[in-house]
């Protein structure tokens, strides 16, 4: 397919006070100036103040862009979900790009997903490498996440785990909208989102390829766990059997098997995100 014959798409990248300028500057480059097929726009949010360091490097970023830069500046911190509806409605194109202010994009990914956009898909992810950097700078890879790539095994996968690896994805802003758009609850908005697109009839998948490497911290089995997650997790499988996205065994299976999995010491939960979560689950 033509470069000429796929629609123009934004890329959404909300950043907040929490973020690094340097892993900002990476991704933002790493998904604008390095894509074999560029955005036409950026709408980079800024979710509540920031530092000194990211004022900077976002004022640089917007200076030097090859493509314009919509920033839009939110007084206060009201987290991701709400960030994102409110950038969402900024994108001037109805495909949106979805980048993380930590993660990088790797050249190829644009020109991979946005031309399963152009054949009538609503909802493209891809698989992605996880990644960690040390002081120095030098990025060791780690395990890679391989989510289910036909839109039957994607329906499948999603009653009992998000088949989209949400920094991975490219969608339209009609489906998304459609479906209700971001929403509670809390640290699983964009898994409730994807459900809620696939009840919704969306045309998904996911590309095979790793097209996202994905920044893992020290502390990223420790936030997979706990009472608040817990929280969450609850609310979310009764939702989801609510809206009668699963069934009653499914909406047992997942409260006992993934808040069980918020529970575990963090050990535990490492060696079986290892060998389970990250080889994806089709039942």
């Amino acid at each position: 397919m033509e470069t000429t014959d796929l629609p123009p798409f934004s890329l959404l990248l909300p950043v907040y006070a929490g973020d690094s300028a340097a892993h900002l500057d990476r991704a933002f480059r790493s998904s604008v100036h390095q894509q074999k097929l560029p955005p036409s726009e950026v709408v980079l949010v800024q979710d509540g103040p920031v530092g000194a360091d990211l004022v900077s490097k976002i004022a640089e970023l917007i200076k030097i862009s090859t493509v314009p830069v919509r920033l839009v500046p939110i007084p206060q911190n009201v987290g991701l979900a709400r960030a994102l509806t409110i950038g969402l409605a900024e994108c001037e194109n109805d495909v949106v790009a979805r980048m993380d202010a930590d993660d990088i994009s790797l050249p190829e990914r644009f020109a991979v997903q946005i031309p399963l956009i152009a054949q009538g898909h609503e909802l493209v992810g891809s698989g992605m490498y996880e990644f960690t950097e040390d002081e120095a700078g030098i990025e060791t890879l780690g395990a890679t996440r391989n989510p289910p790539t036909e839109s039957g095994d994607i329906a499948r996968t999603a009653r009992f785990h998000d088949p989209f690896n949400h920094p991975t994805v490219v969608y339209t802003k009609t489906a998304v909208v459609r479906a209700g758009g971001y929403g509670p609850p809390a640290l699983m908005e964009d898994y409730f989102l994807f459900a809620r697109m696939i009840a919704d009839g969306a045309r998904t998948c996911n590309s095979a390829q790793w097209l996202v490497m994905y920044r893992v911290s020290s502390g990223a089995y420790k936030r997979r766990g706990g009472l608040t997650l817990l929280g969450s997790e609850l609310t979310l499988q009764r939702e989801l059997r609510r809206i009668g996205f699963t069934s009653r065994s499914q909406w047992l299976r997942n409260v006992v098997i993934r808040g069980g999995y918020r529970l575990i010491p963090q050990s535990v939960r490492r060696a079986i995100y290892g060998r389970f979560m990250l080889r994806g689950h089709r039942s």
